[in-house]
């Protein structure tokens, strides 16, 4: 299947779609006196287990740090981005977020990638009266305290698999998998999802033939990989976090010579050309990930970052790592936030974000609940195709490619 054609704003067209959509927030009058940078601090996971995803997450905020400052800064100041590393450790960023606002004295915070961090994180957050919003810690983990300061702008996780379970309970019963897997991460971010899914397509007549948790440890990942292959089941819904986890799935996979019908997996395709490196373009083919936003998304905002994406790091919209959408999107939503209260009061911040007003982003709408997650995300499944990163569900949705099922086999 070849890929849709991505469609680019020229940099003038996008300097004004930027504009219309976020209220530009170069202009004066604002009651802002000091014209020093803002100060914005995040803990990312630079290195250790999440390194992958924080180092996409720091291109994101970057990203937008340096588009908004092109574009005049906010409040009439220019941003300035503290970023801390974390080292993947829930201690550690508790720690971080603790300097950036008693040491540093960051005037905002930007959220860390996972929920594994993000939860602690927001509670660390929240004695000091700021707000969180983040783009990556969407397990109920980080919402079982009901915090006010807490705002999630991408896709609630329990819901991620939406699309797949409509899909298939939409086929005729002749069509659907007689037998479906369920492996899970121990980890809150790749359970929800996938036990809903499991729920939904149990009713639906699909048995379950395996349904279990694994450590998240690389050394824990064989067994069940090979326990799921055993089972034979003709569809794999694999609750993951990274690449790795994936990739070793597929290994044993392919050395067992079982070939499921159809593979998802939570976390890892979506990682653009770090999931291509890690089990090549071939065995990529078929594999399925959920998430709210590609490369190609027919969003205006979004054709604007894929583009200056692109121009300063290389390669094409189907390498970009989701992450880096998920992070540009946090700032935007803070931009329109601070803009429209001309003001870096946290309590104002956190009083507009729960005013039930839709913002813009590169994902879509953002609306948040009373416990601070989207309302209106865009939902969607992604499938890899000879090398290219095509969304195929919703089926009804703009420049939806054709579903290759079943999935081609191993290296073919």
């Amino acid at each position: 299947m070849r890929p849709q054609p991505v469609r680019f704003l020229s940099l003038a067209a996008a300097t004004v779609a930027t504009a219309a959509m976020l209220a530009s927030c170069s202009s004066g009058g604002t009651g802002e006196q000091s014209k020093s940078p803002i100060l914005i601090g995040a803990s990312l996971s630079l290195t250790g287990g999440f390194s992958s995803d924080g180092l996409a997450f720091q291109r994101g905020y970057q990203l937008w740090q340096s588009d908004v400052n092109s574009h005049g800064g906010i409040l009439g100041r220019q941003v300035k981005l503290v970023i801390l590393n974390d080292n993947s450790d829930p201690t550690q960023v508790v720690t971080n977020y603790k300097k950036l606002i008693t040491v540093d004295h960051v005037d905002l915070t930007f959220g860390p990638f996972s929920t594994l961090l993000t939860a602690p994180a927001s509670l660390a957050v929240h004695r000091y009266g700021y707000a969180m919003v983040e783009g990556a810690g969407g397990g109920q983990l980080v919402f079982q305290p009901k915090l006010n300061n807490v705002f999630d702008v991408s896709l609630p996780v329990a819901s991620e698999l939406a699309p797949l379970v409509k899909w298939i309970t939409s086929l005729p019963p002749d069509k659907r998998p007689k037998t479906a897997a369920y492996p899970m991460a121990d980890d809150p971010f790749a359970g929800p999802p996938v036990q809903t899914a499991q729920q939904a397509l149990q009713a639906a007549g699909i048995r379950t033939v395996y349904s279990n948790t694994f450590q998240e440890k690389v050394s824990a990942y064989r067994a069940p990989a090979q326990q799921v292959a055993a089972s034979g089941a003709q569809m794999v819904v694999l609750g993951s976090t990274d690449v790795p986890t994936v990739s070793a799935f597929m290994q044993a996979f392919e050395q067992a010579h079982y070939q499921p019908q159809i593979f998802i997996a939570t976390s890892g395709p979506d990682q653009g050309i770090a999931f291509l490196g890690s089990v090549g373009q071939a065995n990529a083919t078929g594999v399925m990930v959920p998430n709210g936003w590609y490369g190609s998304y027919s969003n205006p905002l979004s054709y604007v970052m894929v583009e200056e994406y692109i121009a300063k790091y290389g390669g094409t919209a189907s390498d970009i790592n989701a992450d880096v959408a998920e992070a540009y999107s946090v700032g935007q939503v803070v931009d329109q936030a601070v803009t429209h209260d001309k003001s870096l009061s946290n309590a104002k911040l956190i009083a507009y974000l729960h005013s039930g007003v839709t913002l813009q982003s590169v994902q879509g709408k953002v609306q948040f609940t009373a416990l601070g997650q989207n309302l209106q995300p865009a939902a969607f499944v992604f499938q890899w195709q000879n090398g290219t990163f095509n969304q195929v569900l919703p089926v009804s949705a703009p420049g939806s490619a054709v579903i290759l099922n079943p999935k081609p086999h191993w290296n073919s």
